[in-house]
């Protein structure tokens, strides 16, 4: 790679750190102790902002502007929400390559990435659920002597806790069926990656949205989160991000009976079949398995090949992802950015290490490359492929979240699937095959909230988004999300008999 190539993101870095502010009933707003943390760019080890180390204080300020906000928007009409929804949406549309170059900056990831990936997906999100609300639908119940009808009632305040990954994509798969609904909105973002959710207030200010309908709070779960979850103000929580800190917020919230979505961990696995298209599977797995930096909770980090295929597969797998280029996010040519944290590299390495510990070898990456002068200080990984590991040993079994892949071999249909479902997560799994009738058997068989056969991340917005057991509890998506973010209201009027 070419130092020139390299300088795009130095020089994209400011001279002195910007100061971001929370952002309370339609201002921006300083945190009430003065204090901040830094925020690094993960591609040069650079602080290029500093954030609010939000307080209970802070914490409280938001939920009385939201509360009060709520009180004038729950009255709002489906049309009203619909259309301030899509206002957000072009206004984003107008800043796409601010909100992209943001995203870059804050994650690591390649620009083109965050533009066509993240941003792209995050205004599909807000224009999805204007769409969603215009066209719903709830029951009608006829008796012989009454008519049943039901309406949907706005909670009131919700909390949005959302991940470093992906972060106005998944805000905004929140945020949007919360405001379609009539709710009003404290959002906790990420302290790794704060920006997007700071241009997002500022977009609702230009859209003339009403004060307080959506608030930001910065700062670490332990202490602006947990103040959050456990306000009584709040009546729902829907959390992105890690199983153990999701066990957290699930304890917090249920003293309260607040509704809940969890949305954790995953261990995904990929079953290779002997007669799935060879060539259309390993350039899928090869997307499923490092697309963000194998950063998404939804990638494929096992994969499962039949023993008759295993050597071929193997062997095409890592000429493609040999051919993955790590480099500048800002260049077009950069397959794979920075990973989120010099911390969060540490950890890929140890389970890397983990794996060379238990018999392993690496096929391909598994090592920090070799990077310019400007950039040496980054959090890179090389995309990695590991084989001959057992398939219950640690890197088999616990989430890696980066661009790591064990691949194992499998003999029979059932084994695939027993190795499949014998971890403690349930996200997501794909199956590639060209068998019909396997596809789906195997497929009602995975103990999986998501199957995809084929392809992955192919995403319908109406359809479930969710895992089973420690992948999460709740499920978003279509009117399942409408659902979630109000309370269903019956109403039965008598009828005289004619």
């Amino acid at each position: 790679m070419s130092s020139t190539i390299a300088q795009s993101v130095v020089d994209l870095l400011p001279s002195r750190p910007a100061t971001l502010s929370n952002w309370i009933g339609g201002e921006p707003v300083e945190p009430a102790g003065n204090a901040y943390l830094d925020n690094i760019n993960p591609a040069t080890g650079v602080v290029i902002s500093k954030i609010p180390r939000s307080q209970e204080l802070d914490v409280h300020a938001a939920l009385r502007a939201a509360q009060q906000a709520h009180e004038s928007f729950k009255t709002t009409s489906y049309p009203e929400r619909a259309a301030l929804l899509d206002a957000i949406a072009d206004q984003i549309e107008l800043r796409k390559d601010e909100f992209a170059q943001a995203e870059s900056l804050d994650t690591g990831k390649p620009f083109h990435v965050a533009k066509n990936v993240d941003i792209s997906r995050a205004i599909a999100n807000l224009r999805f659920f204007a769409g969603a609300i215009r066209h719903d639908e709830t029951g009608c119940h006829m008796m012989g002597d009454a008519l049943n009808y039901t309406v949907r009632k706005p909670l009131g305040v919700v909390a949005l806790i959302t991940p470093w990954n992906l972060p106005l994509y998944l805000l905004s798969w929140k945020l949007a069926p919360a405001i379609a609904m009539g709710n009003s909105i404290v959002a906790k973002p990420s302290e790794l990656t704060p920006t997007t959710a700071t241009l997002l207030a500022e977009v609702f200010n230009e859209v003339g949205a009403p004060k307080g309908l959506y608030n930001v709070v910065h700062g670490r779960g332990i202490e602006a989160g947990t103040a959050l979850t456990n306000h009584p103000i709040v009546k729902a929580i829907s959390f992105t991000g890690g199983t153990q800190t999701g066990r957290y917020v699930s304890q917090s919230g249920a003293e309260q009976f607040k509704k809940m979505s969890l949305e954790m961990g995953g261990k995904n696995a990929a079953i290779v079949f002997e007669d799935a298209d060879l060539e259309r599977t390993i350039n899928g797995i090869r997307r499923a398995s490092f697309l963000n930096q194998g950063q998404i909770c939804l990638c494929a980090s096992r994969i499962l090949v039949q023993r008759s295929i295993y050597d071929v597969f193997v062997k095409g797998l890592v000429e493609a992802v040999k051919e993955l280029k790590v480099g500048d996010p800002q260049h077009s040519s950069s397959d794979l950015g920075s990973l989120i944290s010099s911390e969060h590299q540490q950890k890929v390495m140890g389970y890397v290490q983990s794996a060379i510990d238990d018999g392993g070898r690496v096929l391909c990456g598994g090592k920090v490359p070799d990077m310019p002068d400007a950039v040496q200080h980054g959090a890179w990984f090389q995309p990695t492929v590991i084989v001959d590991v057992e398939t219950s040993c640690k890197i088999s079994m616990e989430e890696v979240f980066g661009p790591v892949v064990v691949v194992h071999p499998f003999d029979t249909e059932e084994e695939a699937i027993a190795i499949a479902n014998g971890t403690q997560y349930g996200l997501a799994s794909t199956i590639w095959t060209q068998h019909l009738e396997r596809a789906h058997r195997v497929a009602v068989a995975m103990d999986t909230g998501l199957v995809w056969v084929n392809t992955w991340l192919h995403r319908d917005l109406r359809t479930p988004f969710g895992g089973v057991k420690n992948s999460g509890i709740g499920r978003e998506g279509g009117h399942y999300s409408l659902d979630f973010y109000s309370n269903p209201q019956n109403i039965c009027i008598s009828l005289p008999r004619i």
